[in-house]
């Protein structure tokens, strides 16, 4: 199986294979979302990690959805999840900090919502969950990131997923303010799939927040 990566601009991209699965990595080249337009994403420097006792991250505001840019990167597919990489840019003059799981909804195209839910492991991205969660605390410019991942092939009896999400609605950890980005995967070639489990219940879901250095790039 190869698994097809896009570079992002801000980053050398090369996903890590996971080892116990043995697969090889493939670059691919960024494509335009058919009828979409793609999210683009801003060059900034590493974010930094705190605990949640550090002081720098507890005299530090939690970010808000308008200090932020966020974007789609990193996509790709690997051992049956395709998926990416959600980019929270600090695009203010005020340093914040982001910690948690961020609230994302999945669009289809005929407007059909659904939460998606919080993922504890992903093969995509080679993350689990430890607690508590990182506290990633943000200058102007850093970034923070989470994975989105979804099973990318029909489970059980079924010969097909559904709709796949056409759009992504998202609101960083404890906000209640959003936007809605392109869920086109140009390393997957498609969008983020809607596929479920073999009993019935959607697989996309998202990591808690963290930073770059912690995942495959």
């Amino acid at each position: 199986m190869r698994f097809h990566v896009v570079r992002d601009r801000s980053v050398t991209f090369g996903f890590l294979a996971v080892a116990a699965c043995g697969l090889g990595i493939t670059a691919c080249a960024s494509q335009a979302a058919p009828g979409a337009a793609s999210s683009s994403s801003a060059t900034s420097p590493a974010s930094s990690t705190t605990s949640p006792s550090s002081a720098s991250a507890a005299d530090t505001g939690a970010c808000v959805t308008s200090q932020l840019k966020i974007s789609l990167t990193n996509t790709g597919a690997l051992a049956g999840q395709a998926g990416g990489y959600l980019k929270f840019t600090n695009k203010s003059g005020t340093p914040c900090r982001m910690t948690g799981w961020p609230a994302v909804t999945g669009l289809t195209a005929s407007g059909q919502a659904t939460r998606l839910r919080h993922l504890q492991l992903s093969m995509f991205g080679a993350w689990h969950y430890s607690a508590p969660p990182a506290v990633v605390a943000l200058k102007p410019g850093d970034s923070a990131y989470a994975i989105v991942a979804a099973d990318d092939k029909p489970a059980g009896s079924s010969n097909r997923c559904p709709a796949p999400y056409a759009r992504l609605r998202v609101s960083p950890p404890s906000n209640s303010g959003n936007v809605t980005i392109s869920a086109w995967l140009p390393g997957a070639g498609s969008y983020l799939p809607s596929c479920a489990s073999a009993n019935g219940s959607p697989t996309a879901g998202t990591s808690t927040i963290t930073t770059l250095s912690s995942l495959p790039h």
